[in-house]
């Protein structure tokens, strides 16, 4: 039961992960397509610079949860690297318990009065010409920390069945980012 929920999340993250990168080219073309504007024609848009910046926090808010569970996050190894696959286990359960999860509460807790202030006073860009709607992207955080717990959820579910021993440890992905 446990592993099959695993996969049914970790396909849940997987689109997740696709969207964001799909992302990542949008920016790519929008950087492009602003540098080549400003340097060939002297024509800047700053609602395309927005976007920009936009995409660019969008990446990086879902990208962590994407790289939880391709165990391609930032970690202290100096001790973990030399723990048993199930030691890493039980550090991987403890951590999300005791760390992931209560700063993951914590910033949703905190935007969501940022993200209501922005958008009951429909907050726009200070620029001219900026982008509306700025409570948009700023409700991307609470959002991608509610994502980020859903992907500690799965990344839970994988450590506790590597506890059980029904299934291996998940090794790191050079190629998963």
């Amino acid at each position: 039961m446990l592993l099959k929920l695993e996969k049914i999340t970790d396909k849940i993250i997987d689109f997740v992960g696709y969207i964001t990168g799909v992302l990542l080219i949008l920016m790519i073309l929008n950087v492009a397509y602003d540098v080549g504007m400003r340097y060939i024609f002297h024509n800047s848009s700053i609602a395309m610079q927005e976007v920009e910046w936009h995409l660019f926090a969008v990446i990086i808010l879902f990208g962590t949860g994407y790289a939880l569970r391709h165990n391609a996050h930032v970690r202290v190894d100096f001790l973990y690297d030399r723990f048993s696959p199930k030691k890493k286990a039980w550090v991987n359960v403890l951590g999300t318990i005791f760390f992931l999860l209560p700063l993951a509460l914590l910033v949703i807790y905190g935007s969501y009065e940022y993200v209501m202030d922005s958008y009951t006073t429909n907050e726009i860009s200070e620029d001219p010409g900026g982008l509306k709607y700025r409570w948009l992207i700023k409700a991307m955080i609470p959002l991608s920390f509610i994502f980020l717990i859903f992907s500690a959820f799965n990344f839970f579910l994988h450590n506790l069945n590597v506890i059980r021993g029904i299934e291996e440890p998940i090794a790191i992905e050079e190629d998963a980012l």
